[in-house]
């Protein structure tokens, strides 16, 4: 089993770093849930389809991350609070590579 840390700034602006799982299979919408880093019901309110945006985040870090779907840029084309560094975390999958990956949640749209 192998866990890489990631670093993530919650939406009251405090920063958590957290180990999370590479032999799991899951996305980074799924370990901010796991972590409670975000009110219950307040991310991935779609269930890590890329149809809302709730799990939108900014990458801080310079990692390569895999290019995003049409269906990734057709929910961000939608969103409020986009950047030029928005990631739908539900599309980012906990692998080896994002060892060191800093990411800040987008606010609510609610």
């Amino acid at each position: 089993m192998s866990d890489i840390k990631l670093k993530i700034t919650d939406r009251e602006g405090v920063s958590h770093e957290v180990d999370a799982p590479t032999d799991m299979n899951m996305n980074l919408m799924e370990v901010v849930r796991s972590y409670e880093l975000a009110p219950e019901g307040t991310i991935g309110i779609c269930g890590g389809m890329a149809m809302c945006a709730s799990c939108q985040c900014y990458v801080q870090s310079d990692h390569e991350l895999p290019e995003k779907s049409d269906d990734e840029e057709a929910m961000l084309a939608e969103a409020f609070f986009v950047k030029d560094n928005s990631r739908l975390g539900c599309q980012i999958h906990i692998t080896e590579d994002l060892d060191g990956l800093e990411v800040e949640l987008a606010p609510e749209e609610a």
